[in-house]
């Protein structure tokens, strides 16, 4: 089964497709979608969407994991993030896939044992549970590997 983790930002979205076969997991690959700082809200949902969909398409996952909402003190953060998470649903429904979203610290205690662990440490266990030569190049893509592994 592919699963398509999606670790939703503003700045950077990252994703991961990890192939998961009985208990063997592996790699279909990683990375991030980038929008520049100056650029306005509207037109960053925009290309996360159009960025998001065009990776659905192109790789068919079996479902997506998408990290929940979590508690944040700034609210204009939260409001952004959770546009961004809308954007990643509205993608993952049109393509007609089933979603899953899972708490930050499940993603983190399923992946390494500890629920407030540091995004290094995901990090970490990321490339040793996919048995990467080296880890991905972002914490965003890492989180995004860790949602799928939890899945």
């Amino acid at each position: 089964m592919l699963v398509l983790g999606i670790d939703p930002g503003t700045a950077v979205t990252g994703y991961g497709l990890v192939r998961q076969q009985g208990t063997r997991l592996s790699l279909v690959g990683c990375g991030a979608v980038r929008t520049a700082a100056r650029e306005p809200g509207p037109h960053k949902l925009r290309r996360i969407y159009a960025a998001l969909v065009e990776l659905m398409a192109r790789s068919r996952p079996a479902c997506v994991a998408v990290e929940s909402l979590f508690f944040a003190r700034n609210v204009r953060t939260a409001l952004t993030l959770g546009q961004v998470r809308g954007v990643a649903l509205l993608a993952a429904v049109e393509q007609g896939l089933t979603i899953f979203e899972y708490a930050p610290r499940e993603v983190k205690a399923a992946v390494t044992g500890y629920g407030s662990a540091e995004k290094e440490q995901v990090r970490r266990m990321v490339t040793r549970l996919l048995r990467l030569p080296d880890p991905p190049d972002s914490l965003d893509a890492a989180d995004a590997l860790a949602l799928a592994i939890c899945h």
